[in-house]
């Protein structure tokens, strides 16, 4: 498995590339999440041009079983979010 980035990581690649201080670039980072967060919560489509877009999906609930006892579990319904690569980070990944 390669390398992972997490918020800490793109924050400080923010303050570097933006010339902003770490703050300023924490402050950046957590607003676009909060914004995409709140978006996703009242079920609206994000898309950015060129990344991807979110949604969020609905299963809905079904009988499953625990998989140590066989017992059956009631799984309830829910909603989960889901992203769809767009074609240009899909071919930048691909190196085409």
């Amino acid at each position: 498995m390669g390398i992972r980035m997490n918020k800490s990581d793109l924050t400080k690649i923010m303050a570097a590339k933006a010339q902003l201080s770490t703050r300023n670039a924490e402050t950046f980072v957590n607003l676009i999440f909060d914004a995409l967060s709140n978006a996703l919560m009242k079920e609206e489509r994000i898309e950015i041009r060129g990344f991807g877009s979110f949604t969020i999906r609905h299963y809905d609930a079904y009988e499953g079983r625990n998989p140590r006892s066989g017992t059956p579990t009631s799984i309830p319904a829910k909603r989960l979010p889901h992203f769809k690569a767009g074609r240009d980070i899909t071919d930048r990944i691909n190196n085409r």
